[in-house]
């Protein structure tokens, strides 16, 4: 197989490499990656300025720009082949419930998928990175899995793994994606000219965390599975609007 790799923690992360490492096992792996950590970067795409691409040390390819752009550019004109599946990852930190509209680690996925092309984003719930090989594990699972039986179509997954030991972890969980109350609010401060600068606060606490969803795989112990889709119409108010705009 040929993989096609970004993250949004930038090149150099140690997530990125653990994720290379584990799926030069079954195929070629080339890494398209930002040049520095783009994390919050959604959906986005530069429109406003040219993009470079760079070659690091260790043969990954970095880009001046967002997890959208690395995996946009690698499969419209970088590579001279298509890849058979784009990973995202392994990020530092969860994408879960709301979050996942604001990762980008999820959103380089979401670029493959829409490209055509199934797409895993792979997350690492937990911020102190001790155990990015039981991602790998969970990794080497989603690849066998596809190996023997492939996606008849293509598909977008958002995996989340606990920051456990591998005999620590529980089996794989399917889920839906849970919710969190709304966020903290903004961090005021001063910068040395006296100006007022803002801090986005925190995450909201979570609000549906139960039983099915990832919020609550995570606590269980067990990493979580989600498909996700990208139709954002709200279909059970197509009717309700028509007549709101017709009356």
């Amino acid at each position: 197989m040929k993989f096609l790799l970004s993250n949004d923690d930038g090149y150099s992360a140690p997530g990125l490499a653990m994720l290379a490492q584990t799926l030069q096992r079954y195929g070629d792996v080339v890494v398209v990656a930002p040049e520095r950590d783009r994390s919050g970067a959604s959906n986005s795409l530069t429109l406003d300025r040219p993009l470079t691409v760079r070659k690091a040390a260790n043969g990954f390819y970095y880009v001046n720009g967002t997890p959208t752009d690395c995996v946009h550019l690698a499969v419209t004109g970088l590579l001279d082949y298509r890849p058979d599946m784009v990973f995202s990852g392994i990020n530092n930190g969860p994408n879960m419930g709301d979050d996942t509209l604001y990762s980008g680690t999820v959103a380089a996925a979401t670029e493959g998928f829409m490209l055509g092309i199934p797409s895993i984003a792979v997350s690492l719930a937990g911020y102190s990175g001790r155990h990015f090989a039981t991602a790998g594990k969970v990794v080497e699972q989603l690849v066998e899995r596809c190996l023997e039986q492939p996606f008849v179509q293509p598909m977008l997954l958002n995996v989340n793994v606990p920051d456990l030991p591998e005999e620590a972890l529980g089996p794989l969980c399917v889920s839906r994606l849970g919710r969190r109350h709304a966020a903290q609010p903004v961090i005021k401060s001063q910068n040395p000219r006296g100006e007022t600068i803002y801090w986005v606060g925190p995450v909201g606490t979570v609000q549906d965390a139960g039983a099915g969803t990832d919020f609550g795989c995570i606590a269980a112990g067990q990493a979580s599975v989600t498909p996700l889709m990208l139709d954002l119409t709200a279909y059970g108010q197509l009717d309700r609007i028509s007549t709101w705009l017709h009356r």
